[in-house]
């Protein structure tokens, strides 16, 4: 099948680009010709709440990366549109994650679809935003009208895609394991790298810092007095994209300045396998999620994970088998982490840890892409 991927990929950097590229050369490994059509702009400076939208590491070999989407200009969009219309791919792929995009992505796929020819699948990290801002919805569902089909990485967005789409052509499968982050090294090594003292266990929070996240929660948790005997301190590995400010004097408050370590510039993909190899448990406190793309790295490196109850967080964890699956509040965070420790629980989570992640692999997303491509040409 010759297949378009809309959306981000190098230079720019995150998890969208890292799950697009990913997915391209799933596909180009089961034989299929793969061009992913990446952005000249994707967020105008002054909306970008970060330090900088590009990465300065080398762009993925054997993946065709072209810069043609423009996200604020509609002639551009037409542009594009009648493009890819004329290209006349089997199927577009758009990767749709914030309602901002939904009138540049919804603009060209239906464009593209007047070939009577293209079939358009959004693969939907979220259809109802964590951050709300007006003409969410207005966005989304003009995105939405050029759209033949969806997948869901969580049952969560199943749901919401039933919401906005009158009967949506859907399938779910949960996100994939990502496995191009580097090696498993050892837990001493990773601390030699990192310059962190061994004689203390660490937690991480990993990802881009934004209030639903949860840090506050996770913080107000590690400040509760049955952990302060415990040598447990806690790695904050991320960039903020929210006030960082507020995260600061929270620590300095809860007087937890030598239990907590601040790593947030954007971590490069060369040395996240440090990260996730020192830590024992990687904690995902947030207030809201569909899923996430940290969960699917810690299931690479086999790490026991505490994620809260919202959204799909738990439905890919086995609470009290490969981590903890906890109400979002910082009680319940610090039970699980004192049980983790008192009960010595890391071996067996990591060994489930690292069975189960056979569930959440690139072959069975593509498997749902394609039976769920043939069910649109009929």
């Amino acid at each position: 099948m010759k297949i378009v991927i809309l959306g981000t990929a190098h230079p720019y950097r995150g998890g969208l680009a890292a799950m697009n590229e990913r997915l391209a050369r799933q596909l180009m490994e089961e034989g299929h010709e793969v061009v992913i059509y990446n952005f000249t702009l994707q967020y105008p400076g002054f909306l970008f709440p970060g330090k900088t939208q590009y990465t300065d590491e080398k762009a993925p070999e054997g993946i065709r990366i072209v810069r043609k989407i423009n996200s604020v200009n509609p002639c551009n969009w037409w542009k594009v549109g009648r493009e890819l219309k004329k290209l006349c791919p089997d199927l577009i792929i758009i990767k749709f994650w914030i309602p901002f995009m939904g009138p540049a992505f919804g603009t060209i796929a239906r464009l593209a679809r007047r070939n009577r020819h293209t079939r358009v699948v959004c693969i939907a990290d979220n259809m109802i935003p964590h951050e709300k801002r007006i003409g969410d919805r207005m966005f989304t569902v003009w995105f939405t009208g050029g759209v033949d089909g969806y997948i869901a990485m969580s049952h969560e967005v199943y749901d919401d895609i039933g919401k906005l789409v009158r009967s949506p052509e859907r399938r779910y499968t949960p996100h994939p394991v990502y496995d191009h982050y580097g090696e498993i090294i050892s837990r001493e090594q990773a601390l030699r790298e990192l310059k962190l003292d061994p004689d203390y266990r660490y937690l991480l929070f990993f990802g881009f810092i934004r209030d639903y996240k949860g840090l506050d929660l996770l913080l107000r948790a590690l400040a509760d007095s049955r952990l302060k005997d415990y040598p447990v301190r806690l790695i904050v590995a991320g960039e903020f994209y929210s006030d960082g400010e507020f995260y600061v004097d929270l620590i300095r408050q809860l007087k937890l300045e030598d239990r907590v370590i601040l790593h947030t510039d954007y971590i490069p993909n060369d040395r996240i396998n440090q990260y996730f190899c020192a830590a024992d448990l990687v904690v995902q406190p947030y207030k809201t999620a569909t899923q996430s793309g940290v969960t699917q790295i810690g299931y690479h490196f086999n790490k026991a994970m505490l994620v809260t109850k919202v959204g799909g967080l738990g439905e890919i964890i086995a609470d009290g088998r490969s981590g903890y699956v906890v109400d979002p509040e910082p009680r319940a965070i610090t039970a699980a982490i004192l049980d983790f420790y008192e009960h010595r629980r890391q071996a067996a989570f990591e060994q489930e840890t690292s069975l189960r992640k056979q569930e959440f692999s690139w072959s069975r997303m593509v498997e749902v892409l394609m039976e769920l491509y043939r069910s649109l040409r009929l």
